[in-house]
């Protein structure tokens, strides 16, 4: 009796080390690719922090997911497990967020793309509503998207985020506010639509950037801030985030306090 309770212990044991923890996250877009790739090297890193609490894998699906898309996917379970976005009221009760910030005060400050012809007229307002004459460009579920609206601002959006940069040369909408993080990299990728990014504006509110799990897998997510907070004190999350040369530019931009800012509420 005491072998063979031996034998499936050990059984077991064995099986359970043999199978590593699957992590299962989106694709790159590829106009954020240069920028996002900081998020599962961040994600890797906090796995490797927590390494003793047993082996894990992180798997890239090769399709590509909108954002709504992706909460759906995750709150049902489906075919990714893990997400990374800004945070609003919906997406908190819909789903497990990892209740540390990912980008710091990054995703506060938010710059244009524009049609590259456009500068003079962005250059000219000098009151909020001023823009509230134009219109703004962004995904549908966006909680940014939330905010723009809360504060009189007409918005335009796309189920597809690779949809808006052709939609913002077509005049489907006038500008396309952006992370400060974000613009450069997707003006580059996107150099046939002939964007630029807006030289004297910012917008200023705050949307946390959080990593999401469903709450079904809240164990994953609980993993996951685990390794983020030994990161956080060892300094190798502030080494790994000034790594990112968009990161590094975007703050001294916010450093260099030479832009208009325009300063929304939540709602």
């Amino acid at each position: 009796m005491h072998r063979l309770f031996l034998v499936l212990f050990l059984c077991t044991s064995a099986a359970s080390a043999a199978a590593p923890l699957r992590v299962v996250i989106p694709t790159l877009h590829a106009s954020a690719a240069d920028h996002a790739a900081y998020f599962p090297a961040l994600l890797r890193l906090a796995l490797e922090k927590t390494r003793h609490e047993g082996p894990f894998e992180i798997v890239h699906i090769e399709q590509s997911l909108t954002s709504p898309r992706q909460a759906m996917e995750i709150k049902n379970n489906g075919i990714i497990n893990l997400m990374w976005d800004g945070s609003d009221r919906q997406r908190e009760a819909e789903l497990w967020p990892v209740r540390v910030p990912l980008l710091r005060d990054l995703n506060d400050y938010r710059v244009f793309l524009i049609r590259a012809e456009d500068q003079d007229r962005f250059s000219a307002i000098r009151q909020l509503d001023q823009l509230r004459q134009l219109k703004a460009g962004a995904g549908v579920n966006w909680p940014s998207t939330t905010v723009l609206r809360a504060n009189g601002l007409p918005v335009v959006t796309s189920i597809a985020y690779e949809y808006l940069f052709p939609m913002l040369r077509a005049k489907r909408f006038d500008y396309m506010p952006r992370g400060v993080y974000e613009a450069a990299n997707e003006q580059r990728a996107n150099a046939t639509e002939r964007l630029a990014v807006e030289k004297t504006l910012f917008l200023h509110y705050h949307v946390p950037f959080y990593f999401f799990v469903s709450k079904e897998n809240a164990a994953l997510g609980q993993r996951v801030e685990r390794g983020l907070r030994i990161a956080l004190k060892d300094g190798s999350f502030d080494k790994l985030f000034n790594s990112i040369p968009a990161f590094r530019q975007a703050q001294a931009e916010i450093d260099r306090h030479q832009r208009r800012v325009f300063e929304l509420t939540l709602p």
